[in-house]
């Protein structure tokens, strides 16, 4: 198989392919968080502190129905990346085309689930009844158009695994800054109101679709061909076995922080828009550790696939101090400048109490989060995508949801919910210490090989 020296992680000095990998991701990351936080500040400056309520609690609604879908996807980047590393370009062929057929279906079936579920779960998390309107239709406009999202993620997802992390940061910019400018011209300009804020990132978002699947079709290594887009039922269940572990893993979390915000709903639209907001500065602050984490998963099931075992042990090291010094680094400044940061959001004081309570909170912890992910990142990349999904399960949902909910109704103050976040990253870093110095993660696709030749 003749492969591009750009796209292979197996060679080279280790800090360097990997933060050359990382920083692509990190911008094209940087461009998607855009989409949701423009909507927020422009809503909040130009509709007031409801609607932007409407657009800050969107974000763990939508990941809790998108999340599984996306976490086939990451599986199936996982599968393609080893594959990709061996050398084996008629597996990453058949694996590609099961990907975009996967992204198709799940897109259309968001598109339903969305559309008429929306209002039945916004009462169900506690949506007050003067933002629940608001909320409505912004999130039936979002998902009027998920299927463009989809595929897009899918794409990007097929281009990282083999090494190509530059090519959807250039498209990413492009429907970012047009998202940019049809929120201002919807919601600023034309007083749309905040279901024009989702029309317009459904719109940029079609826009990156288009833009990474003519890429796929015209400039991939191996190409896109729509006449080969199908299930391939040995590939698919590879897929599924390494991504629904992370589907669920995803689902679990976002399911836990809709409970949360549920929590926080109950302390007014201030709190909510409050939080909103800081939730909103997290993803931006964290983004280089989540896309140092996403370099790793590649790293870590490349160099796996090629059985260079020192090499991928190297690279987990590397990632996982780098992670945790750019997770307190970032904590620090958002601890220093939170005040401003919320008030670029909305001026309401109260919004800014709320907001700047909630992030001088967790932000000094953040390298405890950063932790969390790394381990899940390598232990997705060494293809045991089980254990991140088991630790999640038990620390970021269980125990925190049990934590929140006993803990409020002794001290019915919003503190309670800022602190599950420190208190349940603590309990999950212990968990990823403990099987990392424990478990030969090394050699687990060593094991799954002898398991097919055995079947």
């Amino acid at each position: 198989m003749s492969q591009s020296s750009t796209g292979l992680m197996t060679t080279g000095p280790i800090w360097k392919r990997m933060i050359a990998f990382a920083i692509p991701i990190f911008v094209g990351n940087l461009f998607q968080q855009l989409y949701n936080t423009v909507d927020s500040l422009i809503v909040g400056n130009f509709s007031g502190k409801e609607a932007l309520a409407a657009v800050s609690s969107s974000g763990n609604l939508i990941f809790l129905m998108t999340g599984f879908f996306s976490g086939i996807a990451m599986g199936a980047g996982v599968v393609i990346a080893r594959y990709y590393g061996a050398g084996d370009r008629e597996r990453v062929d058949r694996a590609i085309h099961t990907n975009v057929a996967f992204g198709i279906a799940a897109g259309l079936i968001l598109t339903v689930v969305g559309v008429f579920l929306t209002p039945h779960i916004l009462r169900w998390i506690g949506t007050p009844d003067n933002v629940l309107p608001q909320s409505i239709e912004y999130f039936r406009t979002y998902f009027l158009g998920v299927l463009a999202s989809i595929l897009y993620n899918n794409g990007v997802g097929i281009l990282q695994a083999m090494g190509d992390s530059r090519t959807p940061l250039y498209y990413l910019i492009v429907s970012s800054l047009t998202n940019v400018v049809l929120d201002l011209l919807f919601v600023a300009g034309l007083g749309w109101g905040v279901w024009s804020a989702a029309f317009a990132t459904v719109l940029s978002q079609a826009l990156s679709a288009v833009l990474c699947l003519w890429r796929l079709m015209k400039k991939c290594e191996i190409p896109l061909v729509w006449k080969k887009v199908r299930f391939d039922m040995p590939l698919f269940r590879e897929i599924l076995r390494m991504g629904i572990p992370s589907g669920m893993q995803n689902s679990i979390i976002a399911f836990a922080n809709t409970i949360v915000q549920s929590n926080i709903n109950m302390f007014g639209d201030s709190a909510m828009a409050g939080c909103g907001a800081h939730a909103k500065i997290e993803g931006f602050g964290f983004l280089p550790v989540t896309c140092f984490t996403m370099a790793l998963t590649t790293f870590i099931s490349q160099n796996l696939g090629a059985r260079l075992y020192d090499r991928a042990k190297k690279s987990a090291v590397f990632g996982v101090v780098c992670c945790l010094a750019l997770s307190e680094s970032i904590g620090a400044l958002i601890w220093i400048f939170s005040p401003k940061l919320i008030a670029l959001f909305n001026g309401d004081p109260e919004v800014i109490a709320f907001g700047m309570g909630y992030g001088r909170t967790v932000a000094l912890f953040y390298f405890l989060m950063a932790f969390s992910h790394c381990g899940a990142a390598i232990l997705r990349g060494a293809g045991k995508s089980t254990i991140p999904m088991i630790i999640t399960l038990a620390c970021w949902c269980l125990i925190r949801i049990t934590y929140i909910t006993i803990t409020v109704q002794f001290i019915p103050q919003i503190e309670v919910v800022y602190w599950a976040y420190p208190f349940t990253w603590t309990l999950s870093s212990l968990c990823f210490v403990i099987y990392l110095w424990k478990a030969d993660w090394l050699h687990a696709y060593d094991r799954i090989e002898e398991g097919k030749q055995h079947a």
